[in-house]
């Protein structure tokens, strides 16, 4: 029996509470216990013998397609993609599997962070129904038993409120901010590159390179890059020359990012119509081909898929038996 209150279709969510955000200890409590939560290795050259880089790249994107075309939180598509690496840093799995892991992965980050959560049934209809509801179901007992039901993970997201409210921001810019922020972390989950960096880390240079990209320093000398670099390291105690590498390295995916989005065309079966993100990809790239001018970027043009993800293209079985890159 479905017991929640569905009487409005608007999500209502509780606004930030400030005794969290200004408690000191709150924010000093997630940067102990992150790293917890990464991958424990490069699982690439340690664990996984089947699986490549390109083709956990196919499968992210995939996943960060499904979470927009759903609406879903914006905490989801980040920490499925944490359960994702997390599983296979652990976990030898053939190739064959990796779309029903990442199916999987959402369908828990969903129920831990997501009002609506997304169904099983559902789920395997943008695979094309190239996996059951069943095999759903059980491979959710795997990655759980796997990740000890230690699901509850600190993510890049969750350090966002605390870094923009003890920054010198116009309070009408902070919801862009957060906007781009947002979708800097998105971005930074579909890279591997990235994945074995602190939630901090990819939280503190995503908003650097938000700030950055809005052009916010010319009204604040804090603001501006060098002098922003150091305030945000003192806020989440980051090296500054690492905050600093990392933020250019994120600057350097979005734009080959938005270069691969307007080279391809990227297509996900749905229960009503695919989702075409390739048009505005393209005219993305035709504005701007460089981070620095990012302020009508969406999170629907940066997923990172390199090939037409079609049903054909993302079911097991042809991800067995056709070339991934």
């Amino acid at each position: 029996m479905d017991l929640r209150c569905l009487e409005s279709d608007k999500v209502v969510r509780a606004p930030p509470d400030p005794n969290i955000l200004y408690d000191e200890r709150v924010l000093q409590s997630l940067l102990t216990v992150e790293d917890r939560f990464l991958p424990r290795c490069s699982y690439f050259q340690c664990v996984q013998e089947d699986i490549q880089p390109d083709m956990r790249r196919m499968v992210a994107g995939w996943m960060h397609e499904v979470c927009e075309e759903e609406n879903a939180n914006e905490d989801v598509f980040p920490l499925a993609i944490n359960y994702l690496d997390r599983f296979l840093a652990i976990k030898p799995t053939r190739k064959c599997y990796l779309q029903l892991l990442g199916a999987v992965c959402i369908f828990i980050a969903s129920k831990l962070k997501d009002s609506r959560t997304l169904s099983a049934e559902k789920l395997c209809i943008y695979t094309d129904n190239s996996i059951s509801p069943r095999e759903l179901l059980e491979w959710e007992l795997v990655v759980l038993g796997n990740l000890r039901w230690n699901i509850a993970s600190v993510i890049p997201n969750d350090f966002i409120e605390h870094i923009v409210r003890r920054l010198p921001l116009p309070k009408e810019k902070l919801p862009l901010v957060r906007k781009h922020t947002q979708t800097f972390i998105a971005l930074c989950a579909t890279d591997f590159s990235l994945a074995l960096n602190p939630p901090s880390m990819i939280a503190t240079g995503s908003v650097g390179a938000a700030i950055c990209g809005l052009q916010l320093d010319h009204a604040n000398d804090t603001l501006r890059r060098d002098n922003l670099t150091t305030l945000l390291g003192n806020i989440t105690n980051t090296e500054v020359d690492c905050l600093r590498e990392c933020q250019e390295q994120i600057e350097r995916v979005l734009v080959s990012s938005l270069q691969r989005g307007g080279q391809q065309q990227i297509h996900i079966h749905g229960p009503h119509e695919g989702l075409h993100a390739g048009d505005k990809a393209r005219e993305q790239q035709d504005q701007s081909s460089t981070p620095t001018d990012v302020r009508d970027v969406n999170l629907c043009t940066l997923s990172t898929t390199t090939t037409t993800l079609s049903p054909e293209t993302l079911s097991p079985c042809s991800i067995v038996t056709e070339p991934i890159g």
